[in-house]
């Protein structure tokens, strides 16, 4: 087993997504403003491309689900065990609490991406909503550059590394930013919550390249009285070659207690 300590570094407080401000996320019921799904993510990653390596970059699986929340200065575990079957399973612990679960493998079945259509962000977004969420939906298409130096601070400043043996590639915990961005930048919302991401890995994405994310949604629903989206976001290089497929889960409207 590995097992990565960190102490929660919450990075998000002057974030859009007012959950990850303390006063609005302790109306919500919670503690104080919640650690982002995504860095939560890319401390998932750690134990798994240690143990898999830089193949997992290349044709690999990160399942995550966060069940628990985590506030700064929260110390947490992150561990990586791996089963007989050769897939590493992630657990996040915070103390005897499980804030997050996951696994992580390697793949080969030959399998490629339905890639949505290429499509304008609306000039005026419409809020989040069963009309502007609804399944089979095209969202609009994001472009951005990836910078190896801003990308490694990014990682950095959230307590992630980039592993070694990946020579500056991009990590899965800056590609699944761009799941957030997809949903940010296309509906308005109030606060928020990344509940689950399911990423498969095709390709490495090197320095300087320019990654485009292509959006549908693939279902929107209601459970316990969140309002939830799921979002199938594929990741193209230089708009041509698929690097990561992205299933996507957020409760785009909570509850409140």
């Amino acid at each position: 087993m590995i097992v990565h300590r960190i102490v929660a570094r919450n990075t998000a407080t002057a974030s859009p997504n007012k959950i990850h401000d303390e006063t609005v996320a302790r109306s919500y019921g919670f503690a104080g403003g919640l650690v982002p799904g995504v860095t939560v993510f890319a401390w998932m990653c750690g134990p798994a491309l240690e143990i898999l390596g830089a193949t997992l970059l290349e044709r690999g699986r990160i399942e995550a689900r966060f069940v628990r929340p985590v506030y700064e200065a929260d110390r947490v575990e992150v561990e990586g065990s791996t089963g007989e079957d050769g897939a590493v399973a992630l657990t996040v612990r915070k103390g005897d609490e499980i804030c997050a679960t996951g696994v992580a493998s390697l793949v080969d079945d030959g399998w490629e991406p339905d890639v949505p259509p290429l499509a304008s962000i609306p000039m005026a977004v419409p809020p989040a909503s069963v009309d502007s969420l609804t399944p089979g939906v095209v969202l609009g298409s994001l472009e951005v550059l990836f910078d190896r130096e801003r990308a490694r601070d990014y990682l950095e400043s959230v307590g992630a590394d980039q592993a070694p043996g990946t020579d500056g590639a991009a990590h899965p915990g800056w590609l699944i930013l761009l799941a957030n961005l997809a949903l940010s930048s296309n509906v308005a919302l109030g606060p928020w919550i990344h509940v689950s991401s399911d990423m498969r890995l095709l390709d490495l994405v090197a320095g300087g390249e320019r990654v485009s994310a292509r959006t549908r949604v693939a279902a929107e629903y209601q459970r316990k009285g969140h309002r939830f989206v799921e979002l199938d976001v594929v990741l193209l290089a230089e708009e041509v070659r698929p690097v990561a497929m992205i299933r996507h889960t957020a409760i785009y409207e909570p509850r409140r207690p």
